[in-house]
């Protein structure tokens, strides 16, 4: 509403105080209006330019110059005669310079040596070597391919040649198990591009080039066959995996978009979803990835099933419905929390004030939930049992979280809702129930980072591959980021877990594919044969 200054003359009702508080009011209104709007365009600005990280910016001193000492660094150019002595203890400085090379690579040696006329010295004599000098260098030998030819021997019987009408007895020896049947890869092979595709990120037709440079041919469509062909073959080690982590104290789940093409009843460019669930014992985690093409509550919902126990997550609204379950804890992120306070610190005005030491109400809100985090680093640093934790969690982190809520209170009315900080505290009052749930157990983490950081390979993978061709694809590469991201975290070399599986699971019974798990494989098992 804009008041008309005019008409507000002609009436007499209305007194110039009163027009003056109209005007003020209205310009607070437009005030609001214009640093809601500037905020928005700071955090634009911010997130399309700024620094990705989320430690806030230092401002507690100004920027100095590039190339000017600061006054506190300046030399006087006279100093007293008399200067205070002052003893510095001697300490450890770690030698500069390159790192050697691994012990486990093979050395070959490149002799240089004088020729017989250079031997000989100036006198007349034959010069004798006294010692050498060595330096290391670092050499490339292009990928080893090599053709497997089997053979199979085959042998005949004479004796019983034309017996009884019968021809001769022929026997020839059996062919391998195959995990993929009448296939012309091999394990290695195939672990190779699973690997090369899900862990360095190289799509199928990237990999058609590196092959086609050493003089193979190897088109897409067969690379992608074997992929699905061999997800298919695994797809009972997700079950057991599914298994594993329904019985840990703890479920991370996380979601990420992704685009799957020839979606029944679908259009290509619908959104579709990779979620993610990490849980499990503490000493045999376990991570399973689901293609769903929605992102309703319901997926996740019908994957953890009858589970009891906790599940970590952020304050995505499908997961309100595991608040309705009496068997489970619903867990909320402090990481999401103070993220939404980073925020506001990252585009906040800069205060010009003579005093260098002047903290926003973001600053201090972000200095709480920094102590809980110091609580943490000194359970992480003690080594504290799981025991220890949380006793030291009722101690010291539930008076912070008391605090903290105080303070949430005092402001929130002082705070205008629709900014940045109201929204940022508006979060954590009405996730605040789940905020706290961690200090109950000592085996539970105040975010849910894990499952970020567990999803963040699906997504640089993303980023190059763009999409899945079918849905099909979009489940085999579920099955093997689950297979990877496991051995990941079980300590084990994805290449070599993935030949070891593709190498024993056509040799395996059903009921000894238990074995075949990440957390029930020794590391030194798969690991990598020397060069």
């Amino acid at each position: 509403m804009i008041l008309d200054l005019k008409s507000l003359s002609d009436n007499e009702q209305i007194s110039k105080r009163q027009v003056i508080s109209l005007l003020g009011q209205q310009e607070e209104k437009y005030q609001s209006q214009i640093d809601y709007l500037e905020e928005q365009l700071r955090l634009l600005r911010n997130e399309l330019f700024g620094r990705k990280s989320e430690k806030p910016p230092r401002e507690d001193r100004d920027q100095l110059p590039l190339f000017a000492p600061s006054p506190d660094d300046q030399v006087p150019a006279k100093q007293d005669a008399e200067d205070e002595e002052i003893s510095i203890a001697s300490h450890k400085r770690k030698k500069r310079g390159r790192k050697p090379f691994s012990e486990h690579l093979p050395r070959v040696d490149v002799i240089h040596d004088l020729s017989d006329e250079d031997k000989m010295c100036a006198c007349g004599h034959q010069m004798s070597r006294i010692g050498q000098d060595e330096c290391e260098k670092l050499d490339y030998i292009p990928a080893k391919v090599q053709v497997e030819r089997h053979i199979r021997y085959k042998y005949v019987c004479k004796n019983c040649e034309g017996i009884e009408g019968d021809g001769p007895t022929i026997k020839i020896a059996p062919l391998p198990a195959q995990l993929i049947p009448k296939s012309n890869t091999t394990p290695g092979l195939l672990a190779h591009v699973i690997t090369s595709k899900f862990v360095d990120a190289l799509p199928l037709y990237r990999q058609q080039k590196i092959f086609a440079r050493l003089g193979i041919e190897l088109s897409r469509s067969t690379m992608s066959n074997w992929v699905i062909e061999a997800s298919l073959r695994c797809r009972p080690l997700i079950g057991l995996l599914q298994n594993q982590i329904r019985g840990g104290p703890c479920i991370n789940v996380d979601e990420t978009t992704l685009q799957v093409l020839k979606e029944p009843g679908r259009h290509d460019t619908s959104k579709s979803y990779m979620w993610l669930y990490r849980g499990g014992p503490p000493d045999k985690l376990a991570l399973v990835y689901q293609y769903a093409p929605s992102r309703s509550g319901q997926i996740a919902e019908e994957f953890i099933g009858d589970y009891q126990g906790y599940v970590q997550s952020d304050a995505f609204a499908g997961y309100d419905r595991f608040e309705k379950k009496p068997n489970i804890r619903l867990m909320g992120c402090w990481a999401h929390a103070r993220r939404k306070f980073i925020e506001v610190v990252k585009v906040k005005k800069k205060i010009r004030s003579k005093r260098k030491n002047t903290k926003s109400l973001a600053d201090e809100a972000v200095a709480f939930i920094g102590q809980l985090y110091k609580i943490e680093k000194k359970a992480r640093e003690h080594e504290l049992s799981f025991d220890q934790i949380g006793r030291l969690r009722q101690e010291e982190s539930l008076p912070v979280l008391e605090q903290f809520k105080q303070w949430l209170n005092e402001k929130e009315p002082l705070v205008p809702p629709k900014s940045l900080l109201g929204k940022a505290i508006a979060y954590s009052l009405d996730n605040w129930q789940r905020l706290i749930v961690y200090v109950e157990d000592g085996r539970l983490k105040p975010d849910n980072n894990a499952a970020e950081n567990a999803i963040r390979p699906f997504v640089v993978g993303r980023k190059n591959w763009l999409f899945a061709g079918h849905p099909r694809g979009a489940e085999a590469s579920a099955t093997f980021f689950s297979l990877i991201e496991t051995a990941k975290a079980n300590g084990l070399e994805s290449y070599a877990y993935l030949k070891h599986v593709f190498e024993q699971l056509p040799l395996t019974d059903e009921k000894d594919y238990p074995k075949l798990l990440p957390g029930n494989i020794d590391p030194e098992a798969t690991r990598r044969p020397t060069l």
